[in-house]
């Protein structure tokens, strides 16, 4: 028999972002719990910022009845001349029986003890108090708190619980706040609880002013949003992280729009648009491109009247712009300067910002004569000038501005256009889908200070572990290789490591490139195997790593490659007791066959030949297949003569070490 249940947690306003972090959770931990319980059925989650609710269509009343089988030791083990033994006596007291109780089962093997129970399914109400107990206690929003006398702790505090079985209400407590059929309304409409039965709640809850489904909010708010984008003939710029936050801390939104002084107009846009989003969670308003001083801000109030509301919104922001303008006309007085950065720690055992900023400008000359890149006077300057805007008061204020407003302050001293560019987008990319620098010269920048992170961090042993990462250095890898293919810039880090070590005692080269090189396979959407091969011909640069493995993945990925994998097998056999790192002579004195003359005249043929891509390479290698199996078909390799023998092995190593220059092919699977 099945019944609704409804279960309604209520709790004072819960902090958005910790909750969102949890919210893909929840679902889950809810469904693991009736899981191990038996209860397993469809049910639904919503929440608002004041309540959690967990809605069950139909549930079973009780648990099924279930059989449990236990299996023991075998019989002659458990019994010696008709007497039980310890494991036959073990056997009963874990089942809870008698040995005379037990049974015995042939399950091919000989017969062993064995005991069955039916085990009769308990009432679901009898359950719920524990399972919803146990659930609460599961979730993990980050920080929780105490309140009144109680010792256990949640995110805020329990205001309310209510679970109805059908229209029965279950008796159950969550700290110290026991289950009834009450619920709070809006608070604009009513601070008292009301009543409600699982049939009428969700309907109470709208009338109430809740609008209980989080999607119908955030429909509401985008539907008032292209509201005002029509009457105003403007664009609000959509914020997804910011619209599922405003989501989360409303129960009846009304998206508004505002406005403040176009004074604070000469603020750089994302100063603007950081101080509206971060402290008042604004959504910025454009209009033909252009920042514009209007905002919108979503209420909670349940009010005809809005006008209030607006007014305290435009007060709040002022002193925040004003606060802006204030910092970002003084830090333009004060120019950029790294002085500052002495003073300031980057990590203990790598100095100050400032002796960081040295190293990555040793790190930007070493790239710059690689690159061929002229502008070297002015690489150094940018990167010497990369960290000063960490001195300035607007990025004491948003660190989240560090490089942008180096790159405005920069602008307006009139330095030059590499240089600003250049302190804008030293740290990207910096997310998965992010920008990447737009230049050469900038790459420089972004580079010095990844490759900065790596050396200078490995070498005083702050190296990832498991899911921790606090430096993001998976992150810069990952950056590394990004830029490189973009703007195919040859980046060795052997090569780097060994040119600049003398900047990072203690840094371990091994350490750091196996590191690197397992990011490889995380970062190259390919079979690890065709990694794995391409990293076997000993290239070290990520560009041509990212080169051979364009040309060399679709080949795996046809459907021929079956085919030349089994040709390309019988290769790797044949010479896997050669030293293919040597040198291999063939002497086609020796030659008897015709398919061995022809396969070496093919293969000459072939490495004869400059190619301009691995592509053109590699379909010359793999066209090598026919000759190789007439080879394989038609040549004795393990020839009575050693001299013709090794000489036929040579001839395959040839053609496996040619291979070898883009990868290698005994380390692919299919």
């Amino acid at each position: 028999m099945n019944k609704p249940l409804l279960i309604e947690i209520g709790v004072e306003e819960l902090p958005a972002i910790p909750f969102l972090k949890e919210l893909p959770n929840i679902e889950k931990k809810w469904m693991a719990i009736l899981e191990k319980n038996r209860l397993l059925c469809d049910f639904d989650f919503f929440y608002t910022p004041r309540r959690l609710v967990l809605w069950h269509r139909e549930f079973q009343v009780k648990q099924e009845d279930s059989v449990q089988e236990q299996f023991g030791a075998p019989v002659k083990i458990a019994f010696k001349d008709g007497v039980p033994t310890g494991a036959a006596l073990g056997f009963a007291k874990k089942c809870g029986v008698s040995v005379d109780e037990l049974d015995k089962i042939d399950q091919g093997r000989g017969e062993v003890l064995y005991f069955k129970r039916e085990v009769i399914g308990t009432e679901a109400k009898d359950l719920l108090n524990d399972i919803i107990n146990e659930f609460i206690n599961s979730l993990n929003f980050g920080k929780s708190m105490r309140w009144a006398s109680r010792t256990d702790t949640f995110i805020r505090p329990i205001r309310s619980l209510a679970i109805l079985l059908g229209n029965e209400i279950v008796d159950a407590e969550l700290f110290g706040v026991k289950s009834s059929n009450h619920a709070f309304a809006h608070r604009m409409v009513s601070y008292e609880p009301f009543t409600f039965d699982s049939t009428d709640y969700f309907d109470k809850l709208q009338d109430n002013g809740v609008i209980l489904y989080p999607e119908v909010r955030r429909e509401t708010i985008l539907s008032q949003m292209k509201q005002i984008e029509e009457q105003n003939s403007v664009n609000i710029e959509l914020d997804q992280e910011l619209l599922e936050e405003v989501v989360a801390i409303t129960e009846y939104p009304t998206a508004l729009i505002g406005s403040f002084d176009e004074e604070f107009l000469e603020l750089p846009e994302e100063v603007i648009v950081t101080s509206m989003k971060e402290h008042q969670r604004y959504f910025a308003v454009y209009k033909d491109d252009k920042l514009t001083n209007k905002f919108i801000v979503v209420s909670n109030s349940k009010t005809e009247d809005f006008t209030h509301i607006i007014a305290g919104n435009e007060k709040v922001l002022r002193p925040r712009l004003a606060d802006g303008m204030f910092f970002y006309k003084n830090d333009i007085n004060n120019g950029l300067c790294n002085e500052g950065l002495k003073k300031l720690t980057f990590v203990e055992g790598l100095g100050s910002m400032y002796e960081k900023s040295e190293r990555e400008a040793k790190i930007a000359a070493y790239l710059a004569d690689i690159f061929d890149v002229e502008q070297k006077e002015l690489i150094q300057k940018a990167v010497m000038l990369s960290k000063a805007d960490l001195m300035s008061e607007m990025v004491f204020e948003f660190t989240e501005l560090q490089g942008l407003m180096g790159y405005y302050y920069a602008k307006l001293a009139g330095e030059d256009e590499n240089v600003y560019t250049a302190l804008k987008e030293q740290y990207l990319p910096d997310g998965e889908d992010s920008e990447l620098p737009s230049t050469k010269f900038s790459s420089i920048i972004a580079l010095s200070y990844k490759l900065d992170n790596l050396m200078g961090l490995f070498s005083v042993g702050k190296i990832p572990t498991g899911s921790k990462d606090p430096f993001g250095l998976r992150r810069a890898a990952a950056g590394i290789v990004k830029i490189a293919i973009e703007h195919k810039l040859p980046i060795d880090l052997g090569k780097i490591i060994d040119a600049l070590a003398d900047s990072y005692t203690g840094l371990d080269k091994k350490q750091l490139i196996e590191f690197f090189n397992e990011r490889l396979f995380k970062i190259f959407d390919v079979n690890p195997s065709v990694l794995k091969a391409v990293l076997g011909s000993k290239e070290t640069d990520v560009y041509q790593i990212s080169k051979k493995l364009c040309a060399l993945n679709p080949i795996v990925l046809s459907e021929d490659f079956k085919e030349y994998s089994a040709t390309f097998k019988r290769v790797a056999n044949i010479i896997k007791d050669l030293d293919t790192n040597s040198k291999l002579n063939v002497n086609q004195s020796l030659f008897e066959d015709n398919e061995e003359k022809e396969l070496f005249a093919k293969y000459s043929t072939v490495t004869s030949k400059e190619y301009t891509t691995y592509d053109e390479e590699l379909e010359a290698l793999f066209g090598l297949k026919p000759e190789l199996d007439n080879f394989f078909n038609n040549v004795f390799v393990n020839h009575d003569d050693d001299a013709i023998k090794i000489n036929r092995k040579n001839t395959i190593g040839l053609v496996y070490q040619e291979f070898k220059n883009i990868a290698d092919i005994k380390e692919i699977t299919i």
